[in-house]
């Protein structure tokens, strides 16, 4: 390792939002949603200071002290790989959908909130590990 750090709050909060939105797009068939997730994801990958969520957690969440840091030695190239898989991912159902191949654009962003969950619940992300 560089030396560098990771806050995991911010991670774990990222993680939670994709879920939340993503879960909440299912039930409510907003496709669109599906859509706008993956679209900050790619978006926080490649300009991870416009990371949407993250900032939501830095700007809002920690300094009302709703959350609090959880800084530790990580690398933060790893989780932005993750995340831009993620965002492809979610691209690719929000293709499906438009190609009307509902049911694989449900998969895919099931695949995506799964794996979120999987690094919320146990700490692993399979993006990370690739």
């Amino acid at each position: 390792m560089s030396g560098s750090t990771v806050d995991h709050t911010a991670l774990r909060f990222n993680q939670a939002a994709i879920i939340t939105l993503l879960a909440l797009a299912f039930v409510v068939d907003w496709r669109w949603l599906v859509a706008a997730v993956g679209l900050v994801m790619l978006i926080g990958t490649l300009w991870p200071r416009a990371a949407l969520f993250k900032a939501v957690y830095a700007h809002i969440l920690r300094p009302a002290g709703l959350l609090k840091p959880d800084v530790q030695p990580d690398e933060p190239e790893p989780h932005l790989f993750a995340q831009g898989v993620g965002g492809l991912f979610l691209a690719a159902a929000t293709l499906s959908f438009a190609l009307g191949a509902s049911v694989v654009g449900w998969l895919l962003a099931a695949v995506v909130a799964v794996l979120a969950a999987v690094n919320l619940a146990l700490g692993f992300c399979l993006g990370c590990f690739f």
